[in-house]
């Protein structure tokens, strides 16, 4: 294990993974809390929770997700499957000298969290899943429904899926990309109910085309935020965290053993109000008495979006350790 220079925030390590290596930054000691980060984000969209965990009595560690940060970034766009950052999730665990943890994440980061929990229980002993609820694997291939959705417009899932598509647009002005991502999709400058979705791309559009106008970044982000995203995805580029996309069929075969499976351990969810994540998967939310039967709590913040850790971090801080105290 190497050690990078400590930071205000916490200490950066990198440890040994199936692709080469995680870049993680721990902070406090106690019970490992192992935290997963979505898309496009880092381990930075963690900077609220690690100080207040470690101040509780945690070893609080959030990631770099395969492909993302200074965490290693594989040119196959197979090695972005599930299975295998479930498997990179217990590497860290186990290099961290660790034989078990509470694992959450957020966005991807729930779902990764929760297949963690699903796949290796053995290793994590309760999960909470932030944005993103738990949906068992089932149903038809994920890209047929995908390809469904949104009429003679395009869903961003499917957007995603050609590889080299979307960082043909997000690449030349990463930064502007990323502001209107978060400004999309944050409660306080998310488009009105009767614009077109950002979600949604129009025949021969971009995401872009769609973002909210004026450049007004939301209340959660500063300049010195934005720009310390901006700076990891300039370097390193999307293609290793768009290639998470491009590998929900592969999940669907891979899961295929697991196919309605709950997850048994204790767990949590916590959503926005204001995020389409949870209006869209509301189903999945109903469903939870069946697909967690281990559900300790379930929450809806309100004038909340997408970006919920950051939108709202001491409520969701007070959320996590209430949850942590009664494991």
């Amino acid at each position: 294990m190497s050690q990078l220079t400590p930071v205000a925030e916490g200490v950066h390590r990198l440890v040994p993974s199936p692709a080469g290596r995680v870049h993680l930054v721990e902070a406090g000691q106690g019970p490992l809390v192992l935290l997963v980060h979505g898309f496009p984000e880092s381990w930075y969209s963690w900077r609220h929770q690690l100080p207040a965990l470690a101040a509780a009595g945690y070893r609080a560690v959030a990631v770099d997700v395969r492909g993302y940060g200074r965490s290693s970034k594989p040119a196959d766009v197979a090695a972005y499957r599930m299975t295998e950052l479930v498997e990179d999730a217990v590497a860290v665990v186990r290099a961290l000298g660790e034989r078990t943890a509470v694992i959450a994440g957020h966005d991807w980061g729930s779902s990764i969290a929760a297949h963690s929990a699903l796949l290796r229980p053995d290793v994590f002993r309760a999960v909470a899943m932030l944005s993103v609820p738990y949906t068992p694997r089932g149903g038809p291939r994920p890209t047929e429904t995908f390809a469904a959705m949104g009429g003679t417009d395009e869903f961003y899932v499917s957007y995603f899926q050609t590889p080299g598509r979307a960082e043909a647009e997000i690449e030349p002005d990463v930064r502007g990309w990323l502001a209107g991502t978060y400004a999309a999709l944050s409660a306080d400058t998310k488009p009105g109910p009767d614009a077109p979705h950002p979600l949604f791309v129009a025949p021969g559009g971009r995401m872009r085309d769609r973002f909210p106008a004026g450049g007004t970044l939301p209340g959660w982000l500063s300049e010195a935020d934005l720009d310390f995203y901006a700076a990891e995805f300039e370097r390193t580029g999307l293609t290793g965290a768009l290639n998470r996309y491009r590998n929900m069929d592969r999940d669907w075969e891979d899961l295929a053993p697991h196919d309605g499976a709950p997850i048994v351990q204790p767990s949590l969810f916590v959503g926005g109000a204001e995020d389409d994540t949870t209006r869209w998967l509301s189903g999945a939310i109903d469903a939870f008495p069946t697909t967690l039967p281990g559900l300790v709590s379930s929450r809806l913040l309100d004038d909340c979006g997408h970006w919920i850790q950051q939108e709202r971090p001491a409520e969701v801080n007070a959320i996590l350790l209430d949850w942590l105290a009664r494991l």
